[in-house]
């Protein structure tokens, strides 16, 4: 506790200062910092109020930080959360020319404490905004103390502001030299540790820039996956917040600071970051056969191929004496044939549905049919490649290409972990790398199962999976609606895929109605029946 001493006062304020030194290391939050600064001033001064004013980052003008007044019972700003409403003085006039009327901007710009013994009687100043305030306040203000708070560097970067200084029976006197010195020596600690705060939080506002920055090149790099890396944080702190909140079920003691807050979003936000470095032409795969091209225009020129290969088969066969009318009906039949295998092939290229063993047959006997080239020899009409592709059961990545897509994980936690995270961030990489990890060991690229992987790694796993269910933007299948999606995760929670207390958490706090009516469209937020979700006890 800061021990009050009135102005003028001869003994040791040593104390004060070591104890404001021990304070300001350790607060974090900028408006309780000031605060405390000006508290320890006026105490120390024995003064009835005080302000501290702030230089805007255009170094052109100011802004009120806080106001305390004893007398008045004022606290405005600051830790308060007050408004305080009242504009500062100008630091310099509409025409550039630097404004030295007032005592906190001539403070500001020359650099100088000020020390006024009575405001009414002052020359060199103009004091009717002083006056003014008296006049609506009933109050009278007489000695003034402005001092610059001037950093390490030689910035100005606010101004702490006394008014009346008192003695211990209460009257109003005047700030002393020792004051003005002791102040001096306060605002210089304080300016320091203000321009180390402001320092820390442009750093983390730059730092959080650049991770936004890293996603949306990664949204933009493909159209099919545009907004994951934006609605995947979103969905995961919802679910945090959830869990924090619930008061039933194994998570009822689960907690978040403001500190793990911000790692889990940072986290949650970094998920996807490998994906920089996975080639457009694989995340972009809208179709089977895409790779630079979508190789189905050359299995369609095959196709003509084919289809002239009957014609010129018919002609031949009248030419050799065969029946027109029979070798008519065979090139007709082989006509729609063609054209019959022709249209599954394009629908198989799609990759909206599961294949069928039927269909995979199908496409490979469709494959051996053979046409003749340019030379006259004959090849099939599907190459290898073509059939490993169009035979792919779900969705439009071959097992090569999947592996590719994976191997995002992978670079994420390497990415992640080449980088020197602060100690209330190290957990980042463990959180953003474990998004496709399973709790029954089977996921990938660690094969991590639920006890080696922390709760906040397992939440950005549900809000992936929910996300990719939801997405309209995925090429290779429609957007489900809240109640498949919901089902679809109840069946993963029971085949060991998603941690199951989370899940619960998830259906019983309501988190995919809220994430629903901030994401999704009308027409995909449906009727969910509790009692139909596999998996979730409902009582």
């Amino acid at each position: 506790m800061l021990t009050p001493m009135a102005a003028g006062d001869t003994r040791d304020r040593l104390p004060q200062l070591l104890d404001l030194a021990r304070l300001i290391a350790r607060e974090p939050d900028t408006a309780r910092l000031v605060e405390r600064i000006l508290v320890t001033a006026k105490e120390a001064t024995g003064a009835d109020g005080g302000s501290v004013y702030l230089v805007e980052d255009d170094r052109c003008s100011l802004s009120f930080a806080l106001i305390l007044n004893d007398t008045l019972g004022l606290h405005l700003g600051g830790a308060s959360g007050v408004p305080i409403g009242v504009p500062a003085p100008a630091l310099y006039d509409s025409d550039g020319s630097p404004n030295h009327r007032s005592v906190v901007t001539h403070c500001a710009l020359a650099r100088e404490s000020v020390r006024i013994d009575d405001a009414y009687s002052a020359a060199g100043f103009d004091f009717a905004g002083a006056r003014a305030f008296d006049q609506a306040h009933g109050y009278r203000s007489r000695s003034f103390l402005a001092v610059p708070m001037i950093d390490h560097s030689g910035e100005v970067n606010g101004v702490l502001q006394l008014v009346n200084a008192r003695s211990r029976d209460g009257a109003v006197g005047v700030f002393t030299a020792e004051d003005q010195a002791f102040v001096e020596a306060l605002t210089s600690l304080a300016a320091i540790a203000l321009d180390k705060q402001g320092l820390i939080e442009r750093l983390e506002a730059l730092f959080e820039s650049l991770v936004r920055l890293i996603n949306d090149a990664i949204d933009e790099k493909s159209p099919y996956t545009g907004g994951h890396c934006r609605r995947v944080p979103e969905l995961a702190m919802m679910l945090a917040e959830a869990a924090h909140r619930t008061d039933s079920g194994p998570l009822a003691g689960y907690h978040m600071s403001e500190a793990e807050r911000r790692e889990l979003w940072l986290a949650a936000l970094l998920h996807d970051c490998g994906k920089i470095t996975t080639p457009v032409h694989v995340v972009d795969k809208a179709t089977k056969l895409s790779g630079i091209f979508d190789r189905m225009a050359l299995i369609e020129a095959r196709f003509d191929l084919a289809a002239r290969d009957a014609y010129i088969a018919r002609l031949e066969a009248v030419a050799a004496g065969e029946d027109e009318a029979a070798a008519e009906s065979r090139y007709r039949a082989e006509i729609a044939t063609l054209d019959a295998d022709r249209r599954f092939l394009r629908e198989a290229n799609r990759g909206s549905e599961r294949m069928r063993d039927e269909d995979v047959a199908r496409v490979r006997s469709i494959a051996a049919r053979e046409i003749r080239g340019a030379g006259g020899e004959s090849r099939p009409l599907l190459s290898e490649d073509e059939v490993t592709n169009l035979t792919i059961r779900y969705g439009t990545l071959n097992v090569a290409e999947r592996a590719i897509i994976n191997r995002h994980v992978s670079t994420t936690i390497r990415m992640l972990e080449s980088l020197p995270w602060p100690r209330q961030l190290a957990r980042v990489p463990e959180y953003a790398g474990g998004h496709h990890e399973r709790v029954d060991g089977t996921g990938y690229p660690r094969g991590l199962k639920r006890e080696q992987m922390s709760l906040p790694a397992r939440m950005i796993a549900i809000a992936d999976v929910f996300e990719a269910l939801t997405a309209e933007d995925r090429h290779y299948k429609r957007a489900k609606t809240v109640a498949e999606s919901l089902a679809i995760l109840g069946q993963m929670k029971l085949s060991g895929h998603v941690d199951p207390d989370l899940f619960d958490v998830f259906v019983r706090e309501r988190v995919w109605i809220d994430y629903a009516r901030k994401f999704l469209e009308p027409a995909q937020i449906d009727e969910v029946d509790l009692h139909r979700i596999p998996g979730y006890p409902v009582t």
